[in-house]
């Protein structure tokens, strides 16, 4: 399959917000609102699309790709480029994750000439956690929220 970056629209924005995944990876579900298209559509979010422009998933950087309680906890101090991400829940745990971050990773080069990347994720997310590792990615910080406990992860060149 052939990836493509989109801007993101607000037909691929509504699909993201409807996505549904199964626990315990519901921890990523949203909801469909205006505040929820409004940070879609207004900020640094791509869409991953394939030839056939069917959405595949999604990327953020900077801001965005922060969870906000990490600031009180000083983890993202250092001047980074932070990737958010997320794959259609009928996607995940298919052995796709490779291709699809290796695809993000060289677009956002790309786009920012800058090669310290850093990726704040649920500290349950096992997942996630062991292909970050594969691309390079070292745990840094640990912070916790209401919700969930997180790490950030590091890789330099």
């Amino acid at each position: 399959m052939k990836l493509y970056i989109s801007h993101m629209t607000q037909s691929f924005a509504t699909d993201i917000l409807n996505w549904s995944y199964d626990p315990p990876y519901d921890f990523y579900n949203n909801e469909l609102s205006r505040e929820g298209l409004a940070e879609l559509l207004n900020n640094q979010y791509f869409a991953v699309i394939n030839q056939e422009e069917n959405l595949i998933g999604f990327f953020c950087i900077g801001q965005s790709a922060q969870v906000q309680k990490g600031n009180e906890f000083g983890v993202y101090e250092k001047r980074m480029v932070d990737i958010g991400l997320g794959v259609r829940p009928d996607l995940t745990g298919k052995g796709f994750g490779s291709k699809f971050f290796k695809f993000i990773l060289g677009e956002i080069q790309g786009m920012t000439n800058l090669f310290t990347f850093r990726l704040t994720v649920a500290k349950f997310n096992k997942r996630a956690i062991r292909l970050y590792e594969n691309f390079g990615f070292k745990v840094e910080n640990e912070f916790c929220t209401e919700r969930a406990e997180f790490i950030t992860m590091v890789r330099s060149q």
